[in-house]
């Protein structure tokens, strides 16, 4: 009697590498999940120094978020996911379009927690129903992990000058996930840096928010001044904003490795709304606050609300120069939020020296 015997299946991690890409994550790598003692130092410098900004999140869970172990002891291995949102247009393009308003490439689609976490989820369970008896956690951006120095001991890219992630095959534009698990995962090898002597992301800075190469202040970042900040952005900003109304692309779009990067056409959600592309001033000073949750809806930009994002638009406004924004303007004078308020004054004062 001839025996059949099953053909060998393929290593665990070539199998998930397969099925990662089959869900739609661009870049796959895996990392052990001990925690590295340079990287701790690194971000409790960081706080130490204040470069959070306002941040608090960031520091309350400073001791969970400095490795994998110090958040889930019983983790063994970090799969380290990335999904490219490369742009098929110039995100530099309406730099210099006064009525238009510039909103980061990563915000013109859907928000990227949902449709990053339901893929997290979905190779999850693959890798339950491969081992039974593995356990595994999703993260995306709002959990303590540093994504970015994981992804770069997975072998996903490196961090470069500007502290993002940049891939030789994707460029600067990958949003990052990652699956710990108990499983002992065979490591990739970390990602070598090919920065070099570039110093393209450093230069193209409007507000000098690099101290030095590998260095962010957050505090005097546009990304983190149109979003994550609260109150009157200060004024020694807000000429660099420009018409900059939420986050900033201009050190990502700078770096050379963009050229390799193909725009991702394969993944539909991430296509840009045409609204939300190349809107305009006129048309974002005029909203309320139950029309900004309609237009936003399902959005990241709908999380600042419409007072942040309003008072963006002045700034913008002010940066204009385009005295038809003028009557507009004034009528915000009299908003009921004084941030609002005050910012349209500023801009009246840009709009009218």
């Amino acid at each position: 009697m001839v025996k059949i015997v099953s053909p060998a299946l393929p290593p665990l991690e070539q199998r998930l590498r397969e099925e990662a890409a089959r869900i739609g994550f661009a870049a796959c790598g895996i990392t052990t999940a001990q925690d590295d003692p340079a990287r701790a130092a690194r971000l409790h410098a960081w706080l130490g120094e204040g470069r959070h900004g306002s941040m608090d999140w960031m520091e309350t869970r400073a001791e969970q978020r400095q490795g994998p172990q110090s958040l889930w002891p019983e983790a063994r291995s970090v799969i380290a996911l990335g999904m490219s949102y490369a742009p098929a247009h110039d995100p530099l393009a309406l730099a210099d379009v006064a009525d238009r308003a510039r909103i980061s490439v990563y915000a013109q689609g859907v928000d990227y927690h949902d449709l990053v976490k339901r893929a997290l989820k979905a190779l999850a369970r693959w890798i339950v129903a491969q081992e039974p008896q593995a356990q595994v956690k999703v993260f995306v951006d709002t959990a303590p992990v540093m994504e970015k120095p994981l992804g770069e001991a997975a072998g996903l890219g490196w961090q470069g000058k500007h502290t993002n992630m940049v891939s030789r095959r994707h460029g600067s534009w990958l949003f990052l996930g990652a699956i710990y698990t108990t499983l002992d995962l065979a490591p990739d090898a970390p990602h070598a840096n090919r920065c070099g002597s570039c110093t393209a992301c450093q230069d193209a800075c409007p507000t000098g928010a690099f101290p030095a190469p590998y260095q962010l202040d957050a505090r005097a970042c546009i990304s983190y001044l149109t979003i994550e900040h609260k109150g009157p952005i200060p004024e020694r900003y807000r000429a660099a904003l420009g018409n900059r109304i939420y986050g900033c692309d201009d050190c990502l779009a700078v770096c050379p490795w963009n050229s390799f990067a193909r725009a991702a056409h394969d993944n539909h959600a991430f296509l840009p709304r045409a609204e939300l592309v190349a809107p305009r001033l006129a048309e974002l000073l005029a909203l309320d606050d139950a029309t900004f949750r309609t237009v936003f809806a399902g959005s990241p930009i709908k999380r600042i609300g419409r007072n942040r994002f309003v008072r963006n638009c002045l700034y913008a406004a002010g940066n204009s120069g385009d005295q038809r924004l003028v009557p507009t303007v004034e009528g915000l004078r009299a908003d009921p939020d004084p941030v609002v308020a005050e910012a349209a004054v500023w801009a009246l004062g840009a709009l009218k020296p």
